[in-house]
């Protein structure tokens, strides 16, 4: 009785203790191999196959003695029977998960990983088969057929995570695969900011349903998906501010976005609707998505190298430019941390030659 290690040629299952198998097969250097315990209940002999993970048989095999010795029933392993697709579509049913934010993005992950591990049971899922995934994926295109960054990679390993988390919270799974797999390094500090003119460009070559968006993100450095979801009641052109409830922002705070003259004009200039009806509208529907129109505008404006994102660095960059405070410019995009914010504050050369602009000589 105990743990027994199966050969990967014979199948033949020996004790753990065993060096070679009888057909002659090093099992201690002979990649793989898979695990079994072995016991005894009410006399009865008990086998089951717990994979190529030992930690996890021997994980599972104290929870068999525990169980024995406790005189408890002892439930077959989740991991034995459950596939990582029928538990990764269990995890996109939970209501906790239906409701996050990022749930259309947890939906692209479950995809990708479904795809690398779908019929696999949990049992057989190991920390190297998913180093193996994020290789592989490094290898693969993006979902808009570019290069994966690593970022991608990245949200989709905490994806498996969390899953896993999940899964053992709820007595579904007995191990995280995922949880000593490291992240990969990401760079994703961007250095574009858009300058006056090309800002003039971009909106003479934009389409009419999308040109005040894109002034509101110019002229607030709010995030895209506050914008798109603004509705009138947030409008507050007496006081000239938009007033942002925690539900509507990335970090879970409201704010207040001070408005600039130009975007308290374009907003008395458009028909306003009733409170809970949304800002920005085409064909009297809301607008969801710009991507392709923006991608239009910038290539026909002949702007490379530029984001909607990058326009709340144009933003944060302006207004210190302008000599605001960090922490007042911080207010109003609601950046939590001056090591984020930093990222958005672009400093060119102009800026450090304005360091000795003027100078006359050494101090």
């Amino acid at each position: 009785m105990g743990l027994l290690v199966e050969c990967p040629e014979c199948k033949r299952r020996n004790s753990i203790k065993a060096k070679n198998c009888r057909c002659g097969v090093n099992l201690t250097k002979t990649p793989g191999k898979a695990y079994w315990i072995d016991y005894l209940v009410d006399g009865y002999r008990k086998r089951e196959r717990l994979g190529p993970n030992k930690e996890a048989a021997e994980h599972r095999l104290r929870e068999v003695l525990s169980a024995r010795t406790e005189g408890r029933y002892i439930r077959k392993s989740p991991d034995a029977k459950t596939t990582f697709k029928e538990l990764a579509q269990w995890y996109l049913n939970l209501p906790e998960v239906k409701a996050k934010r990022s749930y259309q993005r947890d939906i692209l992950s479950v995809r990708k990983l479904t795809d690398h591990f779908g019929s696999r049971l949990l049992r057989d899922i190991t920390p190297a088969l998913v180093g193996a995934f994020k290789q592989k994926r490094q290898t693969e295109p993006s979902y808009r057929g570019h290069a994966t960054k690593p970022a991608t990679i990245n949200r989709e390993l905490a994806c498996l995570k969390t899953i896993f988390n999940k899964a053992m919270d709820n007595g579904k799974a007995e191990k995280n695969p995922a949880k000593g797999v490291k992240m990969l390094p990401e760079n994703n500090e961007r250095d574009r900011v858009l300058s006056s003119e090309e800002y003039v460009l971009l909106l003479a070559h934009s389409q009419d349903y999308i040109r005040p968006i894109i002034k509101v993100a110019y002229y607030s450095g709010m995030r895209q998906g506050e914008i798109l979801k603004l509705t009138w009641r947030q409008v507050d052109l007496k006081e000239e501010f938009i007033r942002l409830r925690p539900e509507d922002t990335k970090t879970n705070e409201g704010r207040l976005v001070p408005l600039d003259s130009e975007l308290v004009e374009m907003f008395k200039a458009m028909p306003r609707g009733l409170p809970d009806v949304p800002v920005f509208t085409r064909n009297g529907k809301p607008i969801t998505c710009i991507r392709e129109a923006f991608e239009a505008a910038r290539r026909k404006a002949g702007i490379e190298d530029f984001t909607f994102h990058d326009l709340r660095h144009t933003f944060v960059t302006n207004k210190r430019r302008q000599g605001h405070h960090d922490f007042v410019i911080m207010k109003a995009t609601g950046h939590k941390t001056t090591h984020t914010f930093r990222r958005y504050n672009t400093v060119s050369r102009d800026d450090l030659k304005g360091l000795v602009a003027g100078q006359s000589g050494k101090g």
